[in-house]
């Protein structure tokens, strides 16, 4: 790896680093079961040689005049038994001289959280099981010396920003969203001291999919779909006006050719005002051509550039960090009135077949201020990770509750909070 002393933030860190706080970190969880409970002095041994592979991540987050920058460092990551929440603070003043991720464990799960200013979901998830892989070499010397993780992308690939590799001057110069009108926002108060509540659902994901094909939408839109008609369950009567918008980010690796292990996403928004007569059928239907009319590679090309343009005006450059970053949040804040919760969908993970025999399953989870679904699937185990930011927990009984009533296998497992 060439030996800079300084790397640019990505368009999207930028984001995270002006609006973390206590509750929504910014930080996200990939965490693997394996079917025997961990060794830690040997996940320490595979930690550190997992970080020869991904350097990009050793590095502190440091605050210039006007923008953010990462600098390398030699600070070695300590692995540690899980003590905090998922998805815990991994920025601020005390993490001058402290890694921005973290790897522990408990009984057989290893777990990698991360500041989302460092990567997205698929750069930590492909770290993670560099880290499991490097882990299984220490446990059965000889036997997995062969097995390969990773795209083999260069170090240069690796810490690319495609952003700025892909952009183009075209768009406008304020981005489009269809999510700028405000939207329902879950009812109730919020769990006190910044808690955040963590479920963890576990699905068979042959049942799920035939529910899907038999809605004749695909498994994101069907889902979108439930969780959509769960919230409209729990609205008041006075606010059944209002747009339900779910965000969902889009993983842009899938539309250019991108190997970064850096963020890569982008964010797209589907609505819908309910009526009332919808059918889950006609619902998931609507939502499915809605999400794919923004998922064409010419939608995708315009609303990446058309944020991107806005970094590259010359007065936005100038303006100095300390007035930059409240701007920002800013935007953000006004983004985030148009989103009733998040949505993200993983796809399914695979690994070589070499290592399946020692892997049960994989979860994720997402800080968030609002209710944020992070879902992914692994063999026939569809899981999606659950952060609520709210005691009242209605809208995921209704949406679980559709689910067996329909006659799917729900399993449940959550947090402990304090109220």
């Amino acid at each position: 790896m060439p030996k800079d002393t300084w790397y640019r933030m990505d368009n999207v860190a930028k984001v995270f680093l002006a609006s973390y706080d206590a509750r929504d970190t910014r930080s996200f969880r990939v965490s693997c079961c394996l079917k025997e409970e961990i060794e830690p002095e040997l996940l320490q041994i595979a930690v550190s040689q997992a970080v020869k592979e991904r350097p990009q991540y050793q590095v502190l987050i440091r605050r210039g005049l006007f923008w953010h920058y990462m600098e390398e460092t030699e600070l070695t990551p300590e692995v540690c038994e899980e003590e905090e929440r998922p998805c815990p603070l991994l920025y601020g003043n005390a993490y001058g001289k402290r890694l921005h991720y973290r790897v522990s464990y408990f009984l057989n799960r290893i777990n990698l959280d991360m500041f989302h200013a460092l990567s997205d979901g698929n750069g930590g998830m492909e770290f993670l099981n560099i880290i499991v892989t490097h882990y299984l070499r220490q446990l059965y010397p000889g036997k997995l010396n062969n097995v390969v993780i990773g795209t083999g992308a260069s170090f240069a690939g690796l810490d690319e920003d495609s952003f700025k590799q892909f952009y183009e001057k075209s768009g406008g110069v304020i981005p489009k969203s269809t999510a700028m009108k405000k939207a329902y926002h879950i009812k109730g108060l919020k769990l006190p001291y910044d808690q955040l509540q963590f479920f963890e659902v576990h699905f068979p994901a042959d049942q799920l999919l035939k529910r899907s094909r038999e809605a004749g939408v695909s498994l994101t839109s069907y889902l979108g779909a439930r969780l959509m008609t769960a919230i409209y369950r729990d609205m008041p009567l006075i606010q059944r006006n209002r747009p339900v918008t779910l965000s969902m980010p889009v993983n842009l690796r899938n539309f250019y050719p991108s190997l970064t292990s850096r963020n890569f996403f982008n964010s797209v928004y589907v609505s819908h005002v309910f009526q009332g007569d919808e059918t889950l059928t006609e619902l998931a239907k609507e939502f499915d051509r809605n999400l794919k009319s923004q998922l064409t590679p010419e939608a995708i090309r315009e609303r990446m550039n058309n944020y991107e343009k806005i970094e590259n005006l010359l007065f936005v450059r100038m303006v100095p960090l300390v007035l930059k970053n409240p701007i920002v949040n800013l935007f953000n804040k006004r983004e985030d009135k148009g989103i009733t919760a998040v949505i993200s969908n993983l796809g399914r993970l695979s690994v070589p077949e070499e290592l399946k025999e020692y892997i049960e399953t994989y979860v994720c989870y997402c800080s968030t201020q609002k209710l944020f679904l992070t879902c992914s699937s692994y063999e026939n185990d569809f899981v999606i990770g659950i952060a609520s930011a709210y005691r009242n927990t209605a809208v995921l009984r209704n949406f679980l509750r559709a689910f067996t009533e329909e006659g799917v296998s729900v399993t449940l497992y959550s947090s402990e909070v304090a109220l």
